[in-house]
Formats: C-alpha cells, sequence, structure tokens
C-alpha cells in the first residue's frame, strides 16, 4: 500500500515526531555517557584513594548546581567555595530537598570548568556514581571526597588556574522497582 496525499504528509510528521521526541529523551543520559568515555566537557578522573604527593600551592574550587527542567527537587552546594592545597583531599556537600508528595529518583551529570583541568580533577567518592532516592519531603546532604592531581603543575594549559568549578545537574529517573512498588502500595492504602 502506497501512501498519497494527507496520509502521507501525516506520517512523515508522525515520523519527525517520534524521532524528536525520542532524541529529547535520551539526551541527558546519553551526553553524560559521552562525555565519561571521551573526557568531553571537563569530565573528572576518579580514584581509590587521596594523592600522596601534597604541594604548597593552592587552588580555589567552586560549586554549583543545577536541575534538569522538570526535575522537582531543589538542590545546591553547602558551601560555594573552598581553597585546598594541591593534591589535598577535600570533602564538599551538597544539598537536596523533595518538596513533593512521592518518592523521586534523581541522577547527577557532572562536569569540571575550565575544561583543560578536568583531566587533573579526581574524585574519590561522590553521591553522582549512583542513582539517588529521596523519598517526599526528605533532604539529604550528600558528599564528595576529591583532590587536584599535582601533575596539574605540569601541564602548560592547566598549570596557571586559580580555580575549578565542579558542576552537577540533576535529572529524573525512573524509580527502582522495589521503591516504585512501595510507592504504589503506599498509595493503594489511602484508598
Amino acid at each position: 500500500m502506497k501512501l498519497t496525499g494527507k496520509y502521507k504528509t501525516l506520517t512523515q510528521t508522525l515520523g519527525v515526531v517520534f524521532v524528536m521526541g525520542t532524541l529529547a529523551w535520551v539526551a541527558v543520559p546519553f551526553y553524560s555517557w559521552f562525555c565519561q568515555v571521551t573526557g568531553f566537557g571537563g569530565v573528572t578522573n576518579t580514584d581509590t584513594a587521596g594523592s600522596d604527593v601534597i604541594l604548597d600551592k593552592t587552588i580555589k574550587i567552586r560549586f554549583d548546581a543545577s536541575l534538569e527542567r522538570g526535575m522537582p527537587w531543589t538542590f545546591k552546594p553547602a558551601v560555594r567555595e573552598m581553597e585546598i592545597k594541591i593534591g589535598e583531599t577535600g570533602l564538599a556537600f551538597y544539598e537536596a530537598h523533595n518538596p513533593t508528595d512521592r518518592p523521586v529518583a534523581g541522577s547527577a551529570s557532572y562536569n569540571v570548568a575550565p575544561y583543560s583541568t578536568g583531566n587533573y580533577f579526581t574524585k574519590i567518592d561522590c553521591f553522582c556514581f549512583e542513582m539517588q532516592v529521596l523519598q517526599p519531603g526528605e533532604t539529604v546532604m550528600m558528599p564528595v571526597s576529591f583532590y587536584v592531581d599535582p601533575e596539574i603543575v605540569n601541564d602548560r594549559e592547566a598549570k596557571h588556574t586559580g580555580h575549578i568549578t565542579l558542576g552537577y545537574t540533576f535529572y529524573e529517573t525512573d524509580l527502582p522497582e522495589e521503591t516504585a512498588a512501595l510507592a504504589v502500595t503506599t498509595s493503594g492504602d489511602d484508598t
């Protein structure tokens, strides 16, 4: 069966809407994955322990927080800026609050600016490594421990950097099955 006239136009329009909707749905997780794989966008390194070398030179770390459109949480850094020695382990906290009457799951994508410093910003542990689930009205303090690799002083582009900005964007994700089932069971008890 060959489509003609208005049916062909309608089919093409629906196809474009479907493709654009799908691309919008996968954009944030795909971008996060892309940045982690390629190092684009100031993506950081990870390590299991702090640096063995601590320099006498300091650097300021700024903390930024944002939410994807439609994410119902509030999200902010506990402290906007700290100064640490290069190689020293730093510990920062971000505060998240779920003001809704339902559990909400979220995942955080992150980046570091300026981009030339991303390779030297090393996370030891971070809330961004796992999905976070906040219950209705719950507020949590989420830690990130990190250090700036002393090798930054040998990098032609990054060695003169006076500050690094660590930014996170939280986006809503599907609830884990057990949490979603519990939420359905709990809301069913009210009726």
